[in-house]
Formats: C-alpha cells, structure tokens, sequence
C-alpha cells in the first residue's frame, strides 16, 4: 500500500543514491597502512585547479587502479566500494593551441598532475595518460573552479570531536551516512579538508586523534569527501 510518506521517502532515497554516485571513486591515499580514501570528485578538483596554469583545457578527467598483479589489503576497513591501496592511474582528455608543440604542453599538464597528486592530495600515481581531443585558436583562459559541494555535519559525540578539531579539517560531513560510523573496534569519520593542506597528512592526523580520544583506541579510517578552498 502506497502511503503518503512513500514519495517522500523515494525523493529521499533517490537523492542519497545520487550523491554516493557523484562522489565517483573512493581512492587510496597513501599506502595500505594510512587507512585514508578520497572521493574521485573532491581529487579531480584538485587535479584541474592544478592544470590551469599548464596551456591546456582539461576535458574528461578520470582516475583509475594502475595494473597490478598484487593488491595489498588495507590496514584498517574501507568505506564501502573503496579502492584498495595500490597506484594509480590518472587519464585524461585536453584541448591545447598548436602555438607551441603539444607534446610541450602535455608534459607540462602531466607535470602538473603528478605534483598536485603526490604534494597536495597523497595519491599515489604511477601513469598519467593523456590524449589532444582539440586544438584551440586562442590561449585558454583558466575558468574558476566551481565550489564543493560539501554536506557538512556536526561533529557529534568524542570522535566526531576529535576529528573536527584536527588543523586542515573544514567540517565534517555525511555523505554515505552519518559523518561517524561506529563498529566494534573500530571507527569510520567522513570530512571535507582545507585546500592548502595536504589531504593525506590531515587523515593521518585525524586518525591518530581519533584513536587517541575514543576509548579502547579503535582502529580508524578516514574518508575526504571534498576539498574546499578558503575564502
């Protein structure tokens, strides 16, 4: 029986699905023993605020495992779908003027990325595939990056506590469920970082202050959901 909820609870639900899928990816920050993941969505953005200063226009941008034979597991559990810990592989699509040679452009967008990869996020990439879909008459003119999208939460309760008060922590937030989830031993925190910090070094730390304030010191992960600029 239909009741007068049901719509409601349908909008509900189909919104939820909605942003788990626009977060793409969860992938591995760092190694198998940091316990951290990130949204692809929240990297990407990183990775084109990167490549604007390089003389191309990022068009599809996707991150991906690079081929493995061995995939090690995880120190602590992973949010659910997450990527095991392993390199990475980053492919892209650009648009380029022909006013100096494209492969001078594409080793400077590769550059690009590999360095906001490793020094502002922690990933870990091994290739980065490029491919010219365009060639532009003018020079690109960087266009500004759109805000995150941040769901933000209270930081409810000693973890949520401890995690909010970590440096480089803009909020906490809940996408795939409450900014906290609890299991035995062990304990999950979902945020959204500071764009000058490193997005790997501020999971370390809000692991180590979790653990540190919830009591039986619970293993912890860490997932990044977005990656927000000051104003």
């Amino acid at each position: 029986m239909t009741t007068a909820e049901g719509p409601h609870r349908a909008d509900g639900w189909t919104a939820a699905v909605r942003q788990r899928l626009g977060l793409g990816r969860l992938l591995p920050l760092g190694g198998p023993a940091d316990g951290s993941w990130i949204a692809e969505r929240a990297a990407a953005t990183v990775l084109r605020d990167a490549a604007a200063g390089s003389g191309a226009v990022l068009g599809k941008l996707r991150i991906a495992p690079a081929v493995e034979e061995h995939t090690p597991e995880p120190a602590v559990p992973g949010p659910p779908s997450a990527l095991p810990p392993g390199p990475l592989r980053i492919e892209a699509d650009f648009a380029s003027t022909a006013r100096r040679p494209l492969h001078a452009t594409a080793d400077a967008l590769r550059a690009a990325l590999l360095t906001a990869a490793a020094q502002r996020l922690g990933l870990v990439v091994d290739e980065v595939d490029l491919r010219v879909t365009e060639l532009l008459e003018e020079e690109p003119r960087p266009a500004p990056e759109p805000p995150a999208d941040v769901r933000a939460a209270e930081p409810d309760g000693t973890a949520g506590a401890a995690a909010a008060g970590v440096p480089g922590v803009m909020s906490l937030t809940h996408v795939l469920g409450g900014a906290v989830q609890h299991a035995p031993g062990h304990v999950r925190v979902e945020l959204a970082t500071a764009g000058d910090h490193r997005a790997l070094d501020v999971a370390r730390a809000v692991r180590g202050a979790v653990a540190g304030a919830v009591e039986g010191r619970p293993t912890v992960a860490v997932l990044i959901t977005a990656v927000v600029e000051r104003n």
